[in-house]
């Protein structure tokens, strides 16, 4: 009887050891399995988190359940990623596509507003999806194309207006030569269309000029040796070449301020952007007014040159634009008064290269002014200089004490 219980209790032993060491290598296997699926979708290959860290492109990282696991700083400020999710929804679907059949997949998309000026504010991608590892992650390489874009639109635009602002004066003096042939008896016709066809000559001559002259200016090369520069023989040489202009329309051209202040800087350069902002200043005023240009220490380390008309002004919502490359308040008026539509970017380009910036005070019906800033001689240059900003009532006072 007594082997029987013990045989019993031995048997019932083995049962429970048996029980608890099945239980102990099942509990085991979920360990293992949980720990498997936690390193899969929670955490990266061996070596992929150092490989993402030095790429240009922004990078992201996706599991299985469209998580993102990683994601660069350039991801989530360019706008592809916000908290752990793919916001981008063309992106998200390609990542779906990579992970259910393996192929890697490109395209080029457009993040940010849409519309009719989503072209100018949105941000261009290359965007290049990949699978990455056997646990259903994906990679997404973003390449920022931008810049790239915008600069091509540039070109498309300035090779557009370039054709159509040659294709003026060149028609024109094309239909004048075929009626000085015709009028051949006519020497009072000839000699008119020839005064017209001098003027179309001298319009496409200084178009040519300008662009040469912004070509040389606008590119990130510097400028040759810089020359120590009078600003009174600037001013004078300036004036002079409107004069002619400025006489057409009875106004007044007039110089004044601190004499004697001297700039570092390429002479001609200096001259031309003066006079295009002498010149703007006479086409746009009427007839008996006056333009005045003076120049003033700003501070110990900077000069401003001024230049001031009682001309129509400006509006306030072009003004942000009006350095730009062909760009017309009044396309009708401009075209009128013999503009190449490059003065001011000239200006711009011009200040920018010498280590200043041109900002301008306009108002509707009371004039504008525009100051131009520069390094005076033997002077430091202040890093990060800007090429061209609007000012508030600051610039409105000095304009109003220096408006004649």
């Amino acid at each position: 009887m007594e082997v029987e219980i013990v045989a019993s209790l031995t048997g019932l032993a083995g049962l429970a050891i048996g029980l608890a060491t099945g239980l102990a290598v099942r509990v085991s296997e979920r360990a293992q399995r949980t720990a498997v699926t936690t390193a899969s979708v929670g955490t990266l290959p061996p070596g992929v988190a150092s490989v993402l860290s030095v790429l240009r492109s922004s990078a992201v990282v996706v599991d299985s359940e469209d998580r993102v696991l990683r994601a660069s700083s350039a991801a989530r400020a360019f706008g592809l990623v916000s908290g752990d999710r793919l916001v981008v929804d063309e992106v998200l679907a390609m990542a779906r596509l990579v992970r259910r059949d393996g192929e890697i997949r490109e395209t080029e998309i457009q993040v940010g507003p849409t519309g009719a000026r989503s072209r100018a504010d949105g941000r261009w991608f290359a965007v290049r999806v990949a699978p990455l590892g056997s646990h259903g992650l994906v990679l997404v390489l973003a390449e920022d194309l931008t810049e790239m874009h915008r600069t091509e639109a540039i070109r498309r635009d300035f090779v557009a207006n370039v054709s159509h602002e040659l294709k003026t004066p060149v028609g024109a003096l094309s239909l004048l030569a075929e009626t000085v042939e015709g009028a051949a008896d006519d020497p009072d016709a000839v000699r008119r269309f020839a005064g017209r066809m001098q003027y179309e000559s001298v319009r496409l001559t200084n178009l040519v000029q300008d662009l040469m002259t912004l070509s040389r200016v606008q590119g990130d090369e510097p400028l040759p040796a810089l020359n120590p520069v009078d600003l009174d023989e600037v001013m004078a040489e300036a004036l002079d070449r409107c004069q002619i202009k400025a006489s057409s329309k009875d106004i007044d051209l007039a110089s004044g301020g601190e004499d004697g202040l001297q700039v570092r800087a390429d002479h001609e350069l200096l001259v031309t952007a003066l006079r295009n902002l002498v010149d703007n200043a006479v086409a746009y005023s009427p007839e008996n007014t006056r333009v005045v240009v003076s120049t003033r220490k700003s501070d110990e380390w900077h000069v401003e040159i001024n230049v001031t008309d009682q001309g129509i002004g400006i509006p306030h919502g072009e003004i942000e634009r009006i350095f730009e490359r062909f760009y017309r308040v009044d396309p009708a008026r401009s075209r009128q008064t013999g503009g190449t539509g490059l003065g001011l970017a000239i200006v711009k380009h011009v200040t920018s290269k010498h280590g200043g910036d041109v900002t301008v005070w306009s108002k509707e019906g009371h004039g504008s002014t525009f100051t131009i800033r520069l390094p005076l001689l033997d002077t430091p240059r202040r890093p990060g200089a800007s090429a061209a900003r609007t000012v508030g009532k600051a610039q409105e006072n000095t304009a109003r004490e220096a408006t004649p």
